[in-house]
């Protein structure tokens, strides 16, 4: 591959994945785990969460600069049959939050797709259900539907090989942008700071409730952080990448740190909490940019410049819909040329030469999530991920510095090792520090051992087939 990213484009790619349709639609979220702007400290904790990861990215990017990311990583932390085992788990893990991610997305969509046409809430229904020791929520209804269209037209169009993939990535980036740039405005001219940060009686009293609030914005603004390794995985395509990757990710984790903050003070400097946590509050948490436009502005300007916020939120989830199909389909395609993931996979379209096999299961799955409550998709999101990704490279770059220590390191972590036992902590913080944290580390410990067990076969099986030949 030609290594033609720079340092601004690498950048702009990481902000673009790291906000896309997240925070406008998790704002809410962040804010009700801690019943109050307190919340705040939810975005601060993620983002210093964010900076510890990101060193380890930044090493391990900087040291191996190689399309893939993690897969290529584990393979040189832990080399030999352990590498190919845990890179085909991570591979595994994918084929389940990748279809979380982009149903997010489009779970976000429908929510804003709810403000222009209420009639979409007012016959989506949310329901509990269990199964075994695991609770959740599944939403019946036209909501749900919408979220599944999005998919199925993100699926189409790059089916038929839509070209002009870099102008649509453009076109988000200005109305992602653009969308903030005037909340924020709105905000500062509109609202009255003060009110942001009116918190309520006891938000600071650390006791028990508090840290499981904590633990609970931390998922959710972690959720809203990643991207900021990106750049990572395009490592074979970075121009001078001991320099550009690490600096392309710290600088996208403080700007983004920062727009985020700024992001929740404009919005409640404008809607006031306790409202907006309450039951007459559940359409504006749906579509809480809408709502946040519609108050601004009064009755006047407010309901048209509400639809106007909620029709380029909409715009934005589906880029980002479009954008995750689009860059996660070629993984698994990658693995299973590499030989070490299901060889369906590697199958290219006979005449558009795209990886549609890998596409179609992706889109399969993320239409079942739709049926999903978003706070059940996020925490399961990036409950896997943590268990299945970032824990294991946290624990392998620790392994690397031992078992390597000769290894070119262009970029080390600054004051090693605290960034990656920082991480272990925040990062197991996340998963235990929560009410009933048992149900998403039950999915992850399924998911771990079917991946397992299917590796083992795999291994078995491709074992009988040389011996046979010999």
């Amino acid at each position: 591959m030609k290594r033609t990213l720079g340092l601004r484009g690498a950048v702009t790619l990481n902000m673009l994945d790291m906000i896309g349709v997240g925070p406008f639609i998790t704002i809410p979220l962040v804010l009700a785990s801690m019943g109050g702007p307190q919340a705040m400290l939810g975005w601060i904790c993620g983002a210093l969460l964010a900076l510890c990861d990101g060193m380890v990215w930044a090493e391990l990017g900087a040291a191996i600069p190689e399309a893939g990311g993690t897969y290529s990583f584990l393979r040189v932390m832990f080399p030999g049959i352990t590498g190919r085992w845990l890179s085909f788990l991570f591979m595994f893990q994918l084929m389940f939050s990748a279809p979380l991610s982009v149903a997010s997305g489009s779970i976000g969509l429908a929510q804003y797709g709810a403000y222009l046409w209420p009639a979409l809430g007012r016959h989506t229904v949310t329901h509990a259900f269990h199964v075994g020791a695991y609770a959740g929520s599944v939403v019946v209804g036209p909501g749900p539907l919408v979220a599944m269209l999005a998919v199925l037209v993100a699926v189409a169009l790059l089916y038929r090989g839509l070209e002009k993939i870099g102008q649509l990535s453009s076109a988000m980036g200005v109305v992602v942008l653009g969308t903030i740039l005037w909340l924020l405005l709105t905000g500062l001219v509109k609202g009255h700071i003060a009110q942001a940060f009116a918190f309520p009686a006891g938000a600071f009293h650390l006791d028990h409730g508090f840290f499981l609030g904590l633990g609970a914005a931390m998922l959710i603004s972690t959720y809203d952080f990643w991207g900021y390794y990106n750049v990572a995985f395009l490592g074979g395509e970075v121009k001078q990448p001991e320099r550009t990757i690490p600096r392309a990710i710290l600088i996208s984790i403080v700007a983004v740190g920062l727009i985020y903050i700024g992001m929740q003070v404009a919005v409640l400097s404008v809607l006031p909490w306790q409202p907006l946590l309450g039951a007459q509050g559940v359409d504006a948490r749906r579509a809480v940019v809408s709502a946040f436009m519609e108050t601004a502005y009064g009755t006047r300007l407010g309901p048209m410049l509400g639809n106007v916020a909620a029709i380029l939120v909409m715009i934005t989830a589906f880029a980002s819909i479009f954008s995750l199909l689009l860059g996660y389909s070629r993984i698994p395609f990658a693995a299973a040329r590499d030989g070490n993931f299901f060889r369906v996979f590697g199958r290219l379209h006979p005449t558009r030469g795209f990886p549609y096999v890998s596409l179609l299961a992706l889109g399969a799955l993320a239409l079942v999530f739709c049926w999903f409550s978003l706070g059940d998709v996020v925490a399961a999101l990036v409950v896997l991920r943590i268990c299945l990704q970032f824990l294991l490279q946290h624990v392998g770059i620790l392994y690397l510095r031992r078992t390597q220590p000769d290894m070119p390191r262009p970029f080390r972590m600054w004051l090693y090792p605290l960034p990656a036992l920082g991480g272990i902590v925040g990062f197991s913080y996340i998963l235990f520090g929560r009410a009933h944290f048992g149900r998403e580390l039950m999915l992850a410990a399924v998911v771990a051992l079917v991946g397992s067990a299917v590796y083992w076969m795999r291994t078995r099986l491709a074992a009988g087939k040389v011996t046979l030949t010999r």
